[in-house]
């Protein structure tokens, strides 16, 4: 399975970008899938989850209510959209998949697959 993100850039204070997620190999359509960020000089930060079905989400608290997780097995493509953009944003994305599900989730550990990441620059 190789995962690739893409979608990152400079964007404002405020703004919004949408990350993609492309996966392709064997399907993970029984896979978490999830995004993680690292900003330099950190460790990485669990943003967000979907489960394999896709009907359950769940995210940091700091991103609530700004960004939204969502997946398309058809297209085998796995989104992030981020609005209301904040500089502590700045930071390499990554998606991640991992085999079912486990209370783990917000666990870089616990996943499987990964992509190489995006960086996403927040700044005016």
């Amino acid at each position: 399975v190789q995962l690739q993100a893409s979608g990152g850039g400079l964007v404002q204070p405020g703004g919004s970008l949408r990350l993609s997620c492309a996966h392709s190999g064997f399907s993970l359509d029984f896979y978490a899938k999830a995004w993680f960020r690292r900003a330099p000089g950190k460790e990485h930060e669990w943003v967000a989850s979907i489960s394999s079905s896709g009907g359950n989400t769940y995210y940091e608290d700091s991103v609530k209510g700004r960004f939204t997780i969502s997946g398309d097995s058809a297209k085998k493509l796995v989104y992030l959209q981020m609005n209301s953009l904040k500089p502590e944003g700045t930071a390499v994305y990554y998606c991640a998949a991992a085999w079912g599900w486990s209370d783990s989730y917000r666990e870089h550990t616990w996943y499987d697959f990964w992509g190489q990441g995006t960086l996403v620059t927040v700044s005016s």
